[in-house]
């Protein structure tokens, strides 16, 4: 990971990340098909990550505190069996009014603001999530897919 990766993900926009990747993704000359997945995938997990940092909430897949938004941060939750997971839980979160499903200190959690989960719902749907029951599960082709998206944003950080 290149050391600027780490201060664009802990200090930057949504807007500017995707950005930065993109326009590695341009001078890379990534094939059209992994071009057309990465920035729509990018910005699905950062429009909930990029939030979570500001309200200084973030957690990883197994719940904990996380103090900075960091690459490593976003690859766990690029997994697409934990974006869903993700998705849930701060579906839940939004209905509660305070973060759920977490390791972090109640009182940090009465902080938490509603999410906008459009982007991300969007994203999911696109690739047959079922964002009504979190037990029914997406194909395995669909996971396999965003391992190799996962895999060439990792080239371009």
């Amino acid at each position: 990971m290149k050391p600027e990766s780490y201060e664009l993900f802990k200090n930057e926009s949504v807007k500017s990340i995707v950005n930065v990747i993109e326009t590695e993704l341009k001078t890379r000359n990534e094939s059209p098909f992994w071009a057309d997945k990465v920035v729509p995938f990018s910005e699905a997990i950062l429009s909930v990550l990029v939030p979570l940092r500001e309200s200084g909430l973030l957690f990883d897949a197994q719940g904990n505190a996380r103090s900075e938004l960091t690459p490593e941060l976003f690859f766990e939750w690029s997994d697409f069996v934990s974006l869903k997971t993700l998705a849930f839980t701060l579906q839940k979160s939004n209905a509660e009014g305070k973060l759920l499903r977490t390791n972090l200190d109640d009182a940090e959690c009465e902080k938490y603001k509603e999410i906008d989960l459009e982007l991300l719902g969007a994203y999911l749907s696109r690739y047959t999530v079922n964002l009504e029951d979190e037990l029914l599960d997406f194909p395995i082709s669909n996971y396999n897919l965003h391992q190799g998206v996962s895999n060439v944003i990792k080239s371009l950080l």
